[in-house]
């Protein structure tokens, strides 16, 4: 079993989402409490995927077409830290 923790803003950031997204994040939470980000990955629609450059370190999983919950894996098998849940930027930085 793998205990969730969620960054404080993720409160807020939860009653900002539309119904739906709010659906699949709990889904999500349901997925990761029981199988861990492998069961994640056994899960085509959430394409979790390992981040790279400024987030290394960090997975992120979709939360539908603009949505994202982006998380840390801390230690072996016990806890995954939520760090942000963000409308997904298409738009190229810099």
């Amino acid at each position: 079993m793998w205990e969730i923790f969620e960054h404080r803003r993720i409160s807020r950031r939860v009653r900002q989402l539309p119904p739906e997204v709010l659906k699949r994040y709990e889904k999500w939470k349901d997925v990761v409490r029981m199988s861990g980000p492998r069961g994640l990955r056994l899960i085509k629609g959430f394409y979790d995927e390992t981040l790279r450059g400024e987030w290394k370190g960090h997975r992120s999983s979709r939360l539908g077409n603009q949505y994202r919950v982006l998380y840390k894996i801390e230690g072996r098998d016990v806890l995954v830290m939520v760090i942000d849940i963000t409308a997904h930027d298409y738009r190229r930085k810099g």
